[in-house]
């Protein structure tokens, strides 16, 4: 038997995340898009570089200064060896991203009369505004740090903008340069609208202003040189929860530290001068490969704000507004609904008002005892979360499980956790060593024929906000395995037992897995036994390497494989006498595709699961995850669709290649097929009762991979 183990057949993970941000950034290229929307996915490539650094490069940082040298599992390359190839990877990507942003994005602004301007394109009438904003509004919150012998390199905030400056004392020439910092608040709106010429929008960025003005924080000293830098910082959290008493403290202890954490990159301007590069990596103690030197705004993540200027309609994808789905219209006692048949959700192409009304619903109905709801990542105003603040007032048993590890969102969730406590509701942290990112909501209602369980179980979040970006798919169920399992669940998550045997789900960390395996293995079974074998998955990324292997014997038997995974893939599609039946493809777009979808053909029986879990090793053996099948025929149909529309993708699909680059998806169709716009006139069409005519594809096979 071939040996699936080899590090040639697998990609290393870190390489495959700069990959999907790479196509991130095709979209930002992409003169198809609307300009504004252009300009965001800057931003998001930006922001998922910060994170990239903080948590991904920063580990490997670490465990090179600890004198790890253990290759990664898959890939076989050491921690230096990825630092090497990330930082290699990562200068080209930031050059591509700065060069769209001048060369393609900015003269296409400029068109459209939005101009970022400098201090020397001013009029006189720019300059007097520039200049009444900068001492009635900036000077007052600036404080200049001096950096010398009596004054240490100021600790300065993880991602802050500042500004360097070098300066020299006339009065002692022979003192030779002298060096300050000047933060750039971040209080303080990024960009500046100044007075403009009539059908135009003149900008300019905060630092820009500072700058000009910059000789009345140091009144006295000649300036020579002033320069935008910024410091990302290791920004993972360490915390023993063995050892912790109280987690909720511990981790607002460690969120304080986040801000101040080891270097992990220095970006500077590209006009910035080899000596006061080289000062501040000194003083960082940061290698060559480290420094970033950008031909453009340090921090391009503020576009996020820019995006949402008013008035710039036309330069931003047509307002869409989620339907109503077909089955809920008119109703207005969501239990009723789900109690004839269970009801499917597709986001955001369909509204995530309805989970929102089941707990709503839920925390007034005077017959719901209880409410029992996982959260990992609520919005800031949730309305999920004051629903069930409203429960536990009328005296309903609610009990949260609130993960307050999930990265980024700690701070957020923390508050949430201690306004649910006051309430009277049970909430518990999450469980030691684990992230529970499974998502569940058990409603128990007293009904004339006795208790009944509502269960609504999910892809994505309990977040309003997010689901109207995201891609998720949502069931709610009567069904009595799912409520049994259900109310397991979450006995199992708050008391002591041992994990049960479940009717309908399974959980992670344990049997998940397992659970996948013996699926992927029986489609194995089936194909070598003559029978159909057939398996698609849509998932967020792939990095297990039991999963990949089993995937390899399955191809090798002739398994036909259809992978969708919108970001990280270990996996090499098309090596001959190991992949060539799988072919993988990344759909990025509009929308973040998020949902996570599992079929088997099964001899022609077909078994269709979601998940919470992405096929990735932290999801089977580091989180509390959900995996449950879709029973109901009409569903299972509506899913089989959806995947087939997604592999029919033509306009934002990419193929993976086996050398781990990748291709867009070439139509041979007049018009090609752009899965998340299909979805959106087929959700409107719905609404109004009509069928969207589309050719049926019916998960026809594809052709192999060129060589």
């Amino acid at each position: 038997m071939r040996d699936f183990s080899l590090p040639d057949y697998y990609i290393n993970r870190e390489l495959s995340w700069v990959a999907f941000n790479e196509r991130v950034l095709e979209e930002a290229a992409n003169r198809q898009n609307p300009l504004f929307e252009r300009l965001k996915f800057i931003a998001i490539t930006s922001s998922n570089f910060d994170e990239f650094f903080m948590v991904r490069v920063a580990g490997l940082k670490d465990q090179v200064k600890a004198g790890l040298s253990k290759p990664d599992n898959k890939s076989g390359m050491t921690p230096k060896e990825q630092l090497a190839a990330i930082s290699e990877r990562t200068h080209a990507v930031m050059n591509k991203l700065f060069d769209v942003l001048k060369h393609q994005i900015t003269p296409e602004l400029e068109q459209a009369g939005i101009r970022f301007v400098k201090a020397h394109q001013l009029c006189a009438e720019q300059q007097a505004f520039m200049r009444d904003y900068f001492h009635h509004h900036l000077f007052p919150v600036l404080t200049p740090l001096a950096v010398d012998a009596s004054h240490p390199f100021p600790l300065l905030l993880n991602k802050s903008l500042n500004l360097a400056v070098l300066l020299e004392n006339p009065q002692e020439e022979d003192e030779g340069p002298l060096f300050a910092v000047v933060q750039v608040p971040a209080v303080v709106p990024r960009f500046l609208q100044l007075p403009s010429p009539a059908g135009e929008a003149h900008f300019m960025l905060l630092e820009e202003v500072i700058k000009e003005h910059i000789e009345s924080l140091f009144q006295g000293y000649t300036i020579r040189e002033t320069s935008p830098f910024r410091i990302t910082r290791n920004a993972d959290l360490t915390i023993d929860e063995d050892e912790t008493e109280d987690l909720l403290e511990a981790i607002q202890q460690e969120l304080k530290k986040r801000k101040m954490g080891e270097p992990v990159i220095l970006a500077i301007d590209s006009s910035m001068s080899d000596f006061l590069a080289a000062t501040l990596q000194d003083w960082l103690e940061l290698e060559d490969a480290d420094v970033y030197r950008m031909d453009g705004p340090l921090d391009p993540s503020f576009f996020f704000k820019f995006y949402a200027l008013p008035g710039y309609d036309h330069l931003r994808f047509e307002e869409y507004v989620p339907q109503p789905p077909k089955e809920l219209q008119g109703v207005t006692n969501i239990f009723e609904a789900i109690r004839q048949k269970d009801l499917l959700l597709h986001h955001p192409y369909e509204s995530f008002d309805p989970v929102i009304q089941f707990v709503q619903q839920a925390a007034e109905d005077p017959g719901v005892l209880a409410i029992k709801q996982t959260l990992y990542r609520v919005s800031g105003d949730s309305p999920i979360v004051k629903a069930l603040l409203r429960a536990a007032e009328n005296g309903k048993q609610v009990t949260v499980l609130l993960e307050i590890k999930a990265r980024f969102d700690e701070e957020n969730n923390i508050v949430w956790a201690k306004a649910l406590e006051k309430a009277g509701c049970h909430v518990i942290y999450g469980i030691v060593g684990l992230k529970t990112h499974g998502k569940i909501t058990l409603v128990v209602r007293a009904e004339q024929d006795g208790i009944r369980r509502y269960v609504h179980l999910s892809t994505g979040n309990y977040n309003d906000r997010t689901a109207r970006v995201y891609t998720d798919l949502g069931m709610l169920t009567a069904r009595e395995e799912f409520g049994i399992d259900a109310s397991h669940f979450f006995n199992h998550l708050t008391g002591y037992s041992q994990p049960p045997y479940w009717k309908a789900i399974t959980t992670a960390p344990v049997g998940l897995r397992e659970t996948f395996l013996q699926l992927i293995e029986q489609e194995t079974a089936n194909r070598l036994a003559g029978k159909p074998a057939r398996i698609i998955a849509k998932m967020n990324a792939l990095t297990d390497k039991r999963i990949m292997e089993a995937l390899y014997k399955a191809s090798c038997a002739g398994v036909e494989i259809d992978l969708i995974i919108r970001g990280i893939c270990c996996l090499r599609p098309g090596i001959a006498g190991v992949s060539e039946n799988i072919r993988v493809i990344s759909i990025v777009g509009r929308f973040l595709e998020h949902s996570r979808i599992y079929y088997f053909l099964n001899g022609g029986e077909e078994r269709i699961f979601l998940a919470s879990a992405d096929w990735m090793t932290r999801n089977m053996v580091a989180r509390v995850e959900l995996l449950f099948p879709v029973y109901q025929e009409n569903l299972k149909e509506r899913i089989k669709q959806i995947l087939d529309i997604m592999l029919s993708d033509d306009a934002k699909a990419r193929m993976l290649l086996p050398d781990g680059t990748y291709i867009n998806v070439v139509s041979n169709k007049p018009a090609p097929l752009n899965s998340q716009l299909y979805f959106l006139e087929e959700a409107c069409l719905s609404a109004i009762g009509k069928k969207f005519d589309a050719a049926p594809h019916h998960l026809e096979p594809h052709l192999p991979l060129p060589e």
